[in-house]
């Protein structure tokens, strides 16, 4: 089963403002964000386009989406700038539970305050037009949790404006089925003794609970038939001996070891918990009379095997977006659909960047 990333790691520019207050009421100091880019601003500053990354991704658009970037595909770098960050709180290069706490010198850790989507978008959005001199963003592009930032750019015209969006497997706000998901692998690291409430030691981290963690948001990500495809009931080893591994669970058992060399504890604690936020109606009147004020072209597009974020959430997003046009893509990938299908999602992608300006 391919893995949804390639190589990941917090390579890229950084962008820094001295405070940041978030949707709670802190203030953050000396706040970072790591983005990258491709291609070139136009004299009329207004060619950027905008890719949101999911979970446990990174600005790293050419590891996890490549498949869209370069000359003459999608994310045309002959005609548009495209602009990559990473999400707040996450580890790969913006503050967050990894990043050293300007009072304290330590590092936040498990100290890290509560953090939004919408936190994390308005620190983008400050980043593009005071960081690179964006007048205006061609259009906001992203899945999972990508998708929830897209919906959120809608509403930063008071920053930068945004003049269309696409939104790929979420909906419009995180629901108590994904909440519930988020919960349990959150608890797999509370279970690890090691955790210490988050105060762990950073030579000795609580990569027991991390690794499980991980196992249950990759069951979450595909669907019942690719797991039959992939594995059925073969065994890893020996298949005549009845207490031989099968092929799943070795897969489950690789992939949460493999996660251990790329992410953090806190920080999937804290980035899951961002994910939890998202509610575009917060706020604003409820999601229908905020998603009613959106009127930007938008493109969703859901992923019928999707269980995670079944396509009901994204018919319903459509219904409520005044200028939306929905697709849903036949894949038996489930949720990891809007990352594996690449073709299918690159196709939609271009023919509505070239519709709209």
């Amino acid at each position: 089963m391919a893995d949804e990333y390639g190589k990941m790691d917090a390579s890229g520019e950084t962008f820094r403002l001295s405070t940041f207050k978030l949707e709670s009421g802190t203030i953050l100091r000396e706040v970072e964000v790591r983005y990258r880019t491709w291609g070139t601003l136009n004299a009329s500053r207004d060619n950027a386009v905008v890719v949101c990354h999911a979970l446990t991704g990174n600005a790293s658009l050419d590891s996890w989406w490549g498949g869209l970037l370069g000359s003459g595909k999608p994310f045309d770098t002959d005609k548009y700038f495209i602009i990559c960050a990473n999400a707040l709180g996450s580890c790969y290069g913006t503050t967050g539970p990894t990043s050293i706490d300007p009072t304290t010198k330590l590092q936040y850790g498990g100290n890290f305050p509560f953090v939004t989507v919408r936190d994390s978008v308005r620190l983008h959005a400050h980043m593009v037009k005071d960081g690179l001199g964006v007048s205006s963003i061609k259009s906001a592009i992203g899945g999972s949790m990508g998708g929830m930032q897209v919906l959120e750019w809608l509403f930063m015209g008071d920053l930068v404006p945004v003049r269309s969006a696409v939104a790929i497997a979420c909906g419009s706000h995180h629901h108590a089925w994904q909440i519930a998901i988020s919960e349990a692998q959150r608890a797999a690291i509370y279970a690890d003794p090691k955790f210490l409430g988050g105060s762990y030691d950073k030579l000795d981290p609580p990569y027991g609970g991390l690794s499980v963690a991980r196992q249950i948001a990759m069951v979450s990500y595909r669907t019942h038939q690719a797991y039959e495809d992939k594995f059925g009931r073969k065994r890893a080893k020996d298949a005549s001996a009845l207490d031989s591994l099968y092929s799943v669970e070795t897969y489950l058992r690789h992939q949460g070891q493999k996660f251990l060399s790329r992410f953090d504890p806190n920080s999937y604690i804290a980035i899951t918990r961002l994910m939890d936020s998202h509610d575009v109606g917060r706020n604003r009147g409820g999601e229908q009379q905020a998603l009613a004020s959106a009127k930007q072209p938008t493109l969703v597009i859901g992923i019928d095997s999707d269980v995670l974020y079944p396509v009901t959430e994204q018919k319903a997003l459509a219904k409520m977006l005044p200028s939306c046009e929905d697709h849903y893509i036949r894949s038996d990938e489930g949720h990891d659909g809007f990352l594996l299908e690449q073709d299918a999602i690159g196709s939609l992608i271009q023919s509505f960047l070239s519709r709209h300006l």
